[in-house]
């Protein structure tokens, strides 16, 4: 099954690239509920997380953990908050949210619009902070 994030990972759509190794990608969510909002995946597709093999499992949770270190670094915050909803795309993806206030984490709030040049600087200021 194709989905936005498998043509993303094929590179048939273009992303604000924070971290790649080779089982998993991670990029800036392009509709953010805040600023450095982070999707992160394996470019393995697996629609339903709890489908994934328990290794595949830990292993994504472990490159969120590395990129949720680094993003906090370069978007200060209180917190990193993760959500995994699974709904709007059928591939396993882990949002990674900056957070100063419980709201920061809605889905239901007025989504966030950059310029291109915005995502970039955001991208390059994450991906630096980043240590795999």
């Amino acid at each position: 099954m194709s989905t936005i994030f498998s043509k993303i990972i094929a590179g048939e759509i273009p992303s604000y690239k924070v971290a790649e190794d080779e089982k998993h990608l991670a990029f800036l969510d392009v509709r953010p509920v805040k600023k450095g909002h982070v999707l992160t995946i394996p470019k393995k597709a697996v629609d339903y997380l709890f489908d994934m093999p328990e290794a595949d499992y830990l292993e994504l949770h472990n490159f969120a953990r590395k990129v949720g270190i680094g993003l906090k670094t370069a978007i200060p915050c209180k917190r990193i908050g993760t959500a995994v909803v699974g709904l709007e795309v059928p591939h396993v993806h882990i949002h990674l949210i900056p957070l100063d206030q419980i709201e920061d984490i809605s889905f239901s709030t007025p989504r966030l619009k950059f310029s291109e040049d915005e995502f970039q600087e955001i991208a390059s200021a994450i991906s630096k902070e980043i240590q795999l």
